[in-house]
């Protein structure tokens, strides 16, 4: 697939790679950093398995506009459509058991409905969220279900856009109508009975997107869709009790908000063709021009180190993340002169070769030796394997890393040098491709 554009920053990068379609795409899911499904008008599903290289159709059984979908895991997933061909008008409800491979449809049976989102715990409990209002619930995997119990409050009954669980019992979920409300729901007791925001302490428009730290720590993001007005963030410390509203001095709208570890922060602001991060947990933000100024709406990290997002005209993105290259000061000059190749194959399916390099000219003591380590860590970053250790003199060295049983996917290998009195560092760090 061919990289069109990219946007590069010193916390990563985001690139937009073409798919097989220029159709709208509204929703993004990704299990695991290979497997993922993008969705969109025209009943338009399309399914990976390499992290985003190549595409495969999927039938949805409909050429209504697919506005959500979710995976559970690799095989186990749901999408909501909108069908306005004729009435009754109201939500068409799509479930795989194979990966998208078939997919069953059927209807909502409530009319003039239209879901939103959908959330699943587990294979038989989910939630989705609808329009003019609802928050409904299913204990058997989808086949029924029932609408939860709300407040009466002015704001209980606006339109729901996105529902997300910390455990069992803790809730939240967001919506409301442009230029009239903004609303966020909490529940402590499994979703038995929700609570909507006081009407003192909601902004002006709908929450898209909801990130929890814990189980009453809650950041909210959404605004203006005329940009007429910041985007706006919306937080709770108490359980969503009460909440505070700040507008940022970008203007727009953030139609998602995801988190790429425990302090990176991105949202898409749609037709305003920007995204905006943060490096705090949400405390500052900046933007910038998303790549090929695209209207994007809708992104997932599925891990640390990947990430995915989705709009207008079969828009498809990922996300690189920022890798340690540099050699701290304060160590040997021969540490900057050692070179770390790249693998051969790559990407490679059961052996590939890294070559190191430690050039004569980098070494001012003949026969004094490096100590250096090299490992390989998966796509969460966790080692997986350690290829050497010991202390090596000037020369070139291969090291042959072989993928016994690890899945297929992205793996990054580093080496790291060792001084004493000094922590370790990082020499360089690669990317491989391991297939199956």
């Amino acid at each position: 697939m061919l990289l069109i554009t990219q946007a590069i920053f010193a916390q990563g990068s985001w690139g937009r790679i073409n798919i097989p379609t220029n159709l709208n795409l509204n929703s993004v899911y990704f299990t695991d950093s290979l497997y993922g499904w993008v969705a969109g008008d025209s009943g338009t599903i399309l399914h990976t398995k390499d992290g985003g290289i190549n595409w495969a159709f999927q039938e949805s059984q409909t050429s209504n506009n697919i506005v959500y979908v979710f995976f559970l895991n690799r095989n186990l997933g749901w999408a909501s459509s909108f069908d306005f061909t004729e009435p009754p008008y109201g939500t068409e409800l799509l479930k795989t058991t194979d990966g998208g491979a078939n997919w069953t449809l059927s209807s909502y049976p409530e009319e003039n409905i239209f879901m939103n989102c959908i959330l699943f715990l587990d294979s038989l409990n989910g939630w989705m969220g609808g329009s003019p209002h609802a928050i409904v619930r299913t204990g058997d995997g989808g086949v029924s279900w029932s609408q939860a119990e709300v407040d009466t409050s002015t704001l209980a009954f606006f339109p729901v856009l996105k529902i997300s669980f910390f455990n069992e019992q803790y809730g939240y979920a967001s919506g409301g109508m442009f230029d009239i409300a903004g609303v966020t729901w909490r529940t402590d007791n499994g979703g038995e009975k929700w609570y909507a925001i006081d009407p003192s302490e909601a902004p002006a428009d709908e929450v898209h997107g909801l990130h929890l730290f814990d189980s009453v720590t809650v950041l909210g993001a959404g605004g203006d869709p005329d940009f007429g007005y910041g985007v706006g963030m919306l937080r709770t410390a108490n359980g969503g009790v009460n909440w505070n509203y700040d507008e940022l001095s970008i203007q727009g709208n953030a139609y998602d908000l995801d988190f790429r570890n425990d302090t990176e922060a991105w949202a898409p602001l749609g037709p305003r063709r920007k995204l905006i991060y943060s490096l705090d947990a949400g405390d500052s933000w900046t933007d910038i021009n998303s790549p090929d100024s695209t209207a994007i709406y809708d992104m997932i990290f599925p891990d640390t180190l990947h990430g995915y997002a989705v709009g207008r005209n079969g828009a498809f993105l990922k996300y690189t993340p920022p890798v340690p290259v540099s050699v701290e000061s304060g160590y040997p000059d021969q540490l900057h002169q050692i070179k770390l190749h790249q693998n051969s194959p790559n990407p490679f399916r059961t052996e590939t070769i890294i070559s190191i390099e430690i050039p004569p000219v980098s070494i001012k003591n003949p026969g004094k030796k490096t100590r250096l380590k090299l490992v390989v860590i998966n796509a969460v970053g966790e080692k997986v394997s350690e290829l050497l250790d010991q202390p090596y003199e000037p020369g070139n060295y291969e090291v042959s890393f072989k993928s016994m049983d690890l899945p297929a996917g992205i793996y990054y290998y580093q080496l790291l040098a060792y001084y004493p009195g000094k922590a370790p560092a990082v020499v360089s760090t690669k990317k491989m491709l391991l297939l199956k």
